[in-house]
């Protein structure tokens, strides 16, 4: 796995840590916006603010997470392949020393 998918995870869980004193600040300025459009704010508006906040970093974790799985499989399977490949090589030349 690469440092540029544990970084992408990193990022996904961050910005979906939110502190109590995030969530109050966030509160606010829905609060805010809101007023500015002249609409009421409403606890289920809050509620689905707060709840596409964590779908969208529910989504990055998953891609994070599957392209460091695929990743890693990739460089798994290469390095079986090289150490197959390896073995073979070696009992080539262990038959010809002994033949």
């Amino acid at each position: 796995m690469d440092t540029q998918d544990y970084n992408k995870a990193e990022n996904a869980v961050d910005k979906a840590k939110w502190t109590i004193n995030d969530y109050a600040d966030r509160a606010k300025d829905y609060i805010r916006e809101q007023r500015e459009k002249n609409e009421e704010p409403t606890h289920e508006g809050w509620m689905e603010r707060a709840r596409n906040n964590i779908s969208d970093a529910w989504e990055d974790t998953k891609d994070a997470v599957s392209n460091a799985w695929e990743t890693t499989k990739d460089l798994a399977d290469d390095a079986w392949e090289k150490t197959k490949d390896a073995a073979e090589d070696a009992k080539a030349e262990v038959r010809k020393a002994t033949n």
